[in-house]
């Protein structure tokens, strides 16, 4: 895979386009196509790369190396046209692997929930404590506006993705499992044991030196055996541990004990316990990587957040918006409970489903997502390229949703439709909250498009 020249099928999916840049940093010939244009196209279009809209077998270049995702189907006419050419195929996972093995010291971020924040924060404070670090991470890290970096320092960290399997393909000198819960059920057809058969195996390739770093506080990751295993976790036991944690309006504090011993104390501005534990696992990995932690310290409490990860992305007459990719049950109670630090506020959380196989598989789950929000607004469900499964919808969910005495509704629609149906019942106060991975992230500018033009016809 040292050749020069690549073409990317779907270029502009957030993990795609950050290994396209990646690239293109590194000198490569880069080009691809995408179904439609975007910010990540425009971006990779101004660094040099030839990108297509639409599909076609004409675009694809003789003598490339193609990369495609577990979404691209062999009915694909630019797999097709590869395959007529010859051209090898691999997955994006087989590129950030070759990537990961360029002689740097690899931080691998993996987990069910959280791997996109630790990864994102922890090049975010390797990058702002001047180490140079070499990155490439599922979202736009805040500040640094960008997914992915190739520079000279010593360490590379990356965003570890198990949904597909592809994990096992990774050799990290140090990796952080956040916790392991059943996802992705359409591929691990026997949930969590089939979860944790790939970790052990991914587990098991790891250098003889390297270092696993897990969640003492779940129980399925705490289980894993193989190499060098270190713990984090709130509770008394773990070798990192979170200590006198102090949730504040605008931060949270606490102080960080290795092996019983203070170790150092931390501040952070991300909202929510489950990003106590994500700054206390990427400090232990930084940590076990011999970084100076006096260096990185002080960015922890610089760092906003990932993209989609609770953003603010709109306020208007008082209230208030936020964009959240959650859209695992474990991930919106997260997102919400975070949510409850608002004082005197009215939490609306609009639900838009990810497939219908995530719903179906975790229909009691989601069910019990959404105890004590004020209201609860549930879209059509997002398909991503799923067929319907019949009695699994919307207007279902709300209707067993409300029986457990929420406040729920259904809104069909596109998300234009959706905001122009629930923009006149909001109020000063209320903090709506976009839930999903879906479109459901056109919700806020939606809305505040929508409150432009009420401004307008007021003056």
């Amino acid at each position: 895979m040292n050749k020069k020249k690549y073409y990317f099928i779907a270029i502009g999916g957030v993990g795609m386009s950050g290994l396209a840049k990646y690239l293109l940093e590194n000198g490569c010939d880069v080009s691809g196509s995408d179904v439609c244009d975007s910010k990540y196209v425009q971006k990779l279009k101004k660094m040099g790369a030839t990108v297509h809209i639409g599909h076609s077998a004409q675009n694809v270049p003789e003598g490339a190396v193609v990369i495609a995702s577990s979404a691209i189907r062999d009915t694909n006419p630019e797999i097709i046209r590869a395959k007529e050419l010859g051209l090898p195929i691999y997955h994006r996972s087989d590129l950030l692997a070759e990537i990961s093995r360029e002689g740097k010291f690899f931080l691998g971020y993996s987990g069910t929930h959280g791997k996109t924040t630790t990864s994102g924060l922890s090049s975010y404070v390797l990058e702002k404590a001047g180490l140079k670090p070499s990155y490439v991470v599922g979202g736009i890290i805040p500040e640094l506006e960008t997914n992915a970096h190739c520079q000279d320092g010593k360490f590379f960290a990356a965003e570890l993705d198990e949904s597909d399997g592809t994990i096992v393909k990774y050799v990290p000198n140090i990796c952080v499992v956040n916790n392991l819960e059943a996802d992705h059920l359409d591929f691990y057809k026997n949930g969590l044991e089939s979860i944790l058969e790939t970790f052990e195996k991914f587990i098991s390739k790891m250098p003889d030196d390297g270092v696993v770093l897990v969640n003492n506080d779940c129980e399925a990751s705490k289980g894993l055996h193989g190499h060098k295993t270190m713990t984090f976790g709130l509770a008394d036991g773990a070798d990192y541990v979170a200590k006198n944690i102090c949730y504040n309006e605008d931060c949270t504090t606490f102080d960080v004990y290795f092996k019983g011993e203070f170790l150092t104390d931390l501040k952070i501005i991300l909202k929510g316990k489950h990003n106590v534990y994500n700054a206390l696992s990427v400090l232990a990995s930084l940590h076990q990587a011999g970084v100076d932690l006096d260096l990185v310290k002080p960015h922890f409490a610089t760092f906003s957040g990932m993209g989609r990860r609770f953003q603010k992305v709109g306020e208007f007459d008082g209230i208030e918006i936020y964009d959240d990719y959650a859209h695992h049950p474990t991930e919106i109670k997260a997102t919400l409970s975070a949510a409850a630090n608002f004082k005197n506020k009215h939490i609306v959380a609009v639900f838009q489903p990810h497939r219908y196989s995530r719903l179906k598989n975790l229909w009691n789950e989601f069910l019990g997502a959404f105890d004590g929000v004020d209201r609860v607004v549930v879209t059509d469900v997002y398909a991503a390229s799923e067929d319907p499964i019949e009695g699994i919808n919307a207007e279902r969910f709300v209707s067993v949703l409300s029986e457990k005495q929420i406040p729920c509704e259904y809104i069909a629609g596109d998300m234009a439709s959706v905001a122009k149906e629930l923009f006149p019942s909001l109020r000063s106060g209320d903090v709506v909250i976009g839930l999903g991975a879906g479109t459901i992230n056109a919700l806020g500018k939606e809305l505040l498009k929508l409150s432009d033009e009420v401004s307008k016809v007021g003056h």
